[in-house]
């Protein structure tokens, strides 16, 4: 486990980066850089001893933020919506965004990058698994269009960072992850409850869930492995699960009914499954099943009410 560093986590009020800034945080001095749009986001990181600065990516304004960090780790994302300038914005906050950020911290012994498993182009059969030479950019993301080719943006400005700053990197495509509120499993949890109906784009469904346990610890390793070049893995979990799975396991654990509602997407993904050969040899095996973190989160979720 990481200790004694200092760390930047960027957008780290973020449903994704939240558990891994609790993580690092107890034995780290973590820095979290975000929008705060929340104010309680602020107060919960700051209540954790995590020190927070806020500031636009986009704008490379970085000047309330220290370049001395041992460690940064990269997951703030806009998800810009349809409409004009989309593309525009996305550009300027997720790909130049990334290069103000690693060319302010470029003293660091290494940075992670988190990309997504969306900038794969569909495939015609839904268990195939993308690996990380696999075709890029066709793919069209119904909740904000520009994200994929932004990512990939993202991508091309980080790879660029690194050789030219010598700043070790590491690249993640990252997958559904499960284990907290506002990750996609949770959200269909919480529909179901509420007797809605779950929209699928299609049936199957399938995808390789990582648990954020599991994020939190494989952290160190992923650093570890940073290069120049970076190195780019698939950052997902070592089971192939389908939603239409997944909501019949957490509606029968709950004892309600699971309604789920295919929405076929023309030109979207029709599975979302990683082969994660690459990942498995840096990290090792994932520590948490699926069944058992659907279990406890089935679990925390009913507690909550």
């Amino acid at each position: 486990m990481l200790s004694g560093n200092k760390i930047l986590i960027t957008g780290a009020a973020g449903s994704v980066a939240s558990p891994i800034t609790e993580y690092l945080a107890r034995d780290n001095e973590v820095w979290a850089l975000a929008r705060f749009g929340n104010p309680a986001d602020r107060m919960r990181l700051e209540a954790l001893g995590v020190r927070s600065c806020s500031a636009d990516l986009g704008s490379g304004d970085l000047a309330g933020v220290p370049d001395d960090f041992h460690y940064v780790l990269h997951f703030a994302f806009a998800r810009v919506p349809q409409g004009p300038g989309q593309f525009d914005q996305a550009f300027r906050t997720n790909g130049e965004g990334t290069g103000f950020l690693l060319q302010h911290c470029r003293k660091a012994k290494a940075a992670l990058v988190v990309s997504s498993a969306a900038v794969y182009s569909p495939h015609d059969d839904p268990y195939h698994a993308h690996d990380e030479d696999g075709l890029l950019g066709r793919a069209w993301a119904t909740w904000s269009p520009s994200s994929p080719v932004s990512k990939i943006a993202e991508e091309a400005v980080a790879r660029y960072c690194a050789r030219a700053f010598d700043l070790p990197t590491t690249i993640v495509r990252l997958n559904t992850v499960y284990g907290r509120a506002g990750h996609l499993p949770s959200l269909q949890i919480r529909a179901m409850q509420a007797g809605q109906d779950v929209p699928v784009p299609f049936d199957p469904n399938p995808h390789s869930p990582i648990h954020v346990d599991d994020l939190c610890t494989q952290i160190e390793a992923l650093l570890g492995s940073a290069g120049v070049p970076p190195l780019v893995t698939n950052w997902a979990g070592d089971e192939v699960v389908t939603a239409q799975q997944w909501c019949a396991s957490a509606a029968q654990l709950l004892g309600i009914e699971a309604k789920l509602a295919v929405h076929e997407v023309p030109g979207a993904p029709r599975g979302n499954v990683a082969d994660i050969t690459r990942r498995r040899s840096i990290t090792g095996p994932c520590t948490v099943s699926f069944d058992e973190g659907l279990r406890r989160l089935v679990q925390t979720i009913n507690t909550a009410g």
